[in-house]
């Protein structure tokens, strides 16, 4: 992380995956936070409800992640999805409507840093997070799901439009 002081440090961040290699790279990338782990949807239920976290990054295939989600939101404690497996246009979309501020693929993992950084600068101001992923990841969702991919779900990304404050370019790419 370039610029200023991290926002990450010192954050205590609960990662859950079920891949053992994933969990000790998130460690390691975030390892000026005090990162607390799961490796299955009941252990991270339990610390959800009786931790307090500051963020919390999710995986979706094998812990149950946005079920997992519908709990840390609940809570209010900003959620982060992370996934190799689940990546694709529906679980956006899903991951959106139950109140993620952001949906990562493991692919951009050594970027996970920067990302977070940034994603949580804006959450702080109370600007779209989904801007922001939108505006960073847009060729890797154009490259990974085709052109005009948001087209499939034209409904959901108009009234996502209408109703997120996210930025003009990015409304005007969804809305092609």
């Amino acid at each position: 992380m370039s610029g200023d002081e991290s926002l990450l440090k010192g954050k205590h961040i609960l990662a859950v995956d079920d891949e053992e290699d994933i969990l000790e790279t998130i460690m390691d990338i975030l390892d000026e936070s005090v990162i607390g782990s799961a490796r299955d949807y009941e252990n991270a239920s339990k610390k959800i409800k009786a931790g307090k976290w500051d963020l919390v990054i999710l995986d979706i295939m094998g812990v149950n992640g946005l079920q997992l989600l519908e709990e840390s939101v609940e809570r209010g404690i900003p959620t982060v999805m992370l996934t190799a497996h689940s990546i694709n246009p529906e679980t956006l979309m899903e991951s959106i409507q139950k109140g993620a501020i952001s949906y990562l693929p493991k692919t951009k993992l050594s970027e996970l840093d920067d990302l977070l950084n940034a994603i949580l600068g804006a959450y702080h101001r109370n600007e779209s997070t989904w801007d922001l992923l939108l505006e960073k990841l847009w060729g890797y969702f154009e490259t990974r799901w085709g052109p005009g991919w948001q087209e499939r779900d034209r409904e959901f990304w108009s009234e996502f439009c209408r109703t997120c404050s996210i930025g003009k370019k990015i409304q005007e790419r969804l809305l092609k």
